[in-house]
This record gives C-alpha cells, sequence and structure tokens, in this order.
C-alpha cells in the first residue's frame, strides 16, 4: 500500500516540493476530513489519496497550493462520506465519532476545539454531505464561497444556499453556549467521585433532567443498544454497571476532541473513552465509546489545525 509523505520526509534529506507542501498543510487537511467524516481512520484514508493526486500534479500549474490541497481533500472526503453513511446504517447499536486524544492547543482555539467535540460531530451527522463540506469549509476553516464551490462542484450562489441552510439546521441542534473547561472538568470530578463511591444521589445531582447516554461498543463491546434518557435511567445504569466492577477500574482525565473528557480503565487496559456534553453545570449528554477499532488513536496526541 502506498502512504502518504508523512515519515518519507525523515527519510529523505530533500524531499521536494511536493512533499514538502504536503507537509506544511497536512495537519490542516486531516482536520478538515476528520470534521467532514468524524473518523480518523477513513480521514487518514482521505488523506492517502489526497497524496496520490497531489504527487502527480504539475506544481507550475497550481496558484494556491493550500487551496489546491484542501479542494482536493474535500472532493475525496465526499465521497468517502457517500460510502461510510450506507456503511453506518447497518451499524451495531448508536454510532459515535472516533474520539482523538488532542494536545493543549487545540483547547486554546476556541472555534476550533467546539467545531470537534463529539456533541458538534454528532450534530454534522444529521447534514447531507454536501451540507456538510459547506458548513465545514466555511464556518470553520472560514472559506470563501467561490474556494468552497469549486471544492463541492457548485456555483457560488448555490453554495451561499446550501451554507444559510447548514448553518439554520446546526444552530437548531447545536449546543445552546460554549462551556469552559473549568466548568466541564468540575462535571467530569464529581461525576466520577459519585460513580467510584457509589453515591447516586450525587450522581443524580450531577446530570441534567433530560440528560442522554449514548454508548457505542460497534457490536464487540458491550454497550446501551439505544440512547437512555433521564437522569433516573441513567444514573441507575452507570450505577450498577461500574459501581459492579469499581475495584478494577481506574479513571483518567484527558484532552479529547479539544474538550475535558475521562478514560476508563478496565484491569490496567483501555476500556471506555467518555465524553460529555455541560448545560448549566450539568451533564447533558454523555457519550461512552467502548468499540476498539474507535480508540486507536487514543494513545497519541493528534494535531488538529485550521
Amino acid at each position: 500500500m502506498v502512504g502518504t509523505p508523512q515519515t518519507a520526509a525523515a527519510d529523505d534529506d530533500r524531499p521536494n516540493l511536493a512533499t514538502e507542501a504536503f507537509l506544511a498543510h497536512r495537519n490542516l487537511l486531516f482536520t478538515v476530513a476528520y470534521e467532514m467524516l468524524g473518523s480518523a481512520a477513513d480521514a487518514e484514508d482521505v488523506l492517502q489519496e489526497t497524496w496520490l493526486r497531489w504527487a502527480g500534479v504539475d506544481l507550475g500549474t497550481v496558484r494556491d497550493r493550500r487551496a489546491y490541497l484542501v479542494r482536493v481533500t474535500t472532493r475525496q472526503a465526499l465521497v468517502r462520506l457517500r460510502t461510510v453513511s450506507r456503511r453506518r446504517e447497518s451499524y451495531v447499536g448508536p454510532w459515535l465519532p472516533e474520539p482523538l486524544l488532542t494536545a493543549p492547543d487545540v483547547a486554546e482555539d476556541v472555534a476550533l476545539a467546539d467545531s470537534v467535540s463529539m456533541a458538534m460531530l454528532l450534530v454534522l451527522e444529521t447534514l447531507a454531505p454536501t451540507e456538510r463540506a459547506v458548513f465545514v469549509l466555511r464556518e470553520v476553516f472560514d472559506l470563501g464561497y467561490d474556494e468552497i464551490a469549486e471544492a463541492v462542484d457548485k456555483n457560488p450562489a448555490a453554495v451561499r444556499q446550501i451554507a444559510h441552510r447548514a448553518r439554520a439546521h446546526v444552530a437548531a441542534r447545536r449546543p445552546r453556549r460554549v462551556v469552559s473547561a473549568a466548568e466541564t472538568r468540575y462535571a467530569l470530578d464529581a461525576f466520577q467521585r459519585a460513580i467510584e463511591t457509589g453515591d447516586l444521589q450525587g450522581l443524580l445531582d450531577i446530570l441534567a433532567p433530560d440528560v442522554v447516554l449514548l454508548g457505542d461498543g460497534g457490536g464487540v463491546k458491550q454497550a446501551v443498544p439505544r440512547p437512555i434518557l433521564g437522569a433516573d435511567k441513567v444514573a441507575r445504569l452507570l450505577a450498577g454497571g461500574w459501581g459492579k466492577v469499581a475495584g478494577s477500574t481506574s479513571w483518567r482525565p484527558a484532552q479529547v476532541n479539544g474538550h475535558p473528557a475521562l478514560i476508563v480503565q478496565l484491569a490496567g487496559e483501555m476500556d471506555t473513552v467518555l465524553a460529555v456534553r455541560v448545560e448549566g453545570g450539568r451533564i447533558a449528554g454523555i457519550y461512552a465509546v467502548r468499540n476498539p477499532e474507535k480508540l486507536s488513536h487514543m494513545e497519541r496526541e493528534t494535531v488538529l489545525s485550521r
């Protein structure tokens, strides 16, 4: 299999201009693909396709290399998105985005952190493929309508309409406000203490009345087969589940998709990545990813950029 030049430059003291340009924008291209797909594995495949096309381009004909690479990446992500959308229809249980262990500087870019949060990625899943591409390129990466039009093969007027429709769709479904990292950490600390001590009332106190729990085991690990709604149901399920194995579990704070989260280890092995959505000081959404295939990017930090 032909790979991208992510590591090739280290073996070549004189990487060519195509390789240099690709590596200079690689983190940006990965971020574009990831926001469109919600999967790091699929984003890496898109980057490989982008590199194969980029390696054959006559650089003398490219006026703006960044724009050109973003355009190719977007087109490849759209092709992949239509494929994975069909695949996700047969996914066992709820599908959640693939969590990323992110560097601290991602959290410092509030707009970027918000755009890659688990909650936002789930909102983006409700958009049609072209709507998602237009929204991501316009709202996250601030590309011009002409540039986006070239990437999605639409005219600028159509792109403006798509952008307007996508913004309205996302605004109606996205979290009501951006929550500080400190507020999220406080809620996670209270949540962890309640689970570890078996404090059911403490758990109920930190959960919003209309909290929703989503679990992704991918048919490989046990997880809730459908969303669980309401503080009482969620609290009792969590207390009955993790409470029974409390002695063999450990909890580690982590920065996941630009936000504070928890890694749950069972018998010393990573078992679950737990991300949350906080509203009004309480946890309103819990996203528990257990599918082992989705945890590989939790072993090392992923650099995102825009």
